[in-house]
C-alpha cells in the first residue's frame, strides 16, 4: 500500500523530471507488455495498445522529448481517430488499441512536460 501511495504521489508531483517520470512510466509499461504477451489471447489487444508507448517513454528519458514535434503528433493522432469514427469504425482492434495507446503517452508526456516547466 506505501508503494502505491508513493507511485501515486510521483506521478502528481510535477518536481519529478520529464526524464525521471518517463522513464519509470516506461518500466511500468514494459512489465504490463512483457505479462498481456505471456498472457496472449485477448490480452493481446492490451498488449498492442502498450508496446507502441515504449520507444515514447525511450526517447522523454533519453532527454529527446520535443515539445512542439509531440502537440502536432498529437493534433494528428486525434484527427485519425476522428476520421476513423466518421469513417463507421472501419479501423481494426489492434490498429484502434495502437492509435488509442499513441494518444495516451504522447498526451501525457506533453502534460507532464508542460506542468515540469510552467509549475
Amino acid at each position: 500500500m506505501i508503494k502505491l501511495k508513493n507511485i501515486i504521489k510521483e506521478a502528481i508531483q510535477p518536481e519529478v523530471k520529464l526524464d525521471k517520470f518517463a522513464e519509470e512510466r516506461g518500466k511500468a509499461t514494459q512489465k504490463t507488455v512483457d505479462t498481456t504477451k505471456e498472457k496472449g489471447g485477448l490480452a493481446m489487444l492490451s498488449h498492442n495498445h502498450f508496446k507502441v508507448k515504449l520507444p515514447y517513454y525511450k526517447n522523454a528519458a533519453a532527454g529527446k522529448f520535443d515539445m512542439e514535434k509531440s502537440r502536432e503528433e498529437y493534433v494528428t493522432l486525434l484527427d485519425k481517430l476522428y476520421k476513423s469514427t466518421l469513417d463507421e469504425m472501419k479501423i481494426d482492434q489492434k490498429t484502434f488499441q495502437e492509435l488509442v495507446g499513441k494518444i495516451e503517452v504522447v498526451g501525457e508526456l506533453c502534460i507532464r512536460n508542460k506542468e515540469v516547466n510552467n509549475g
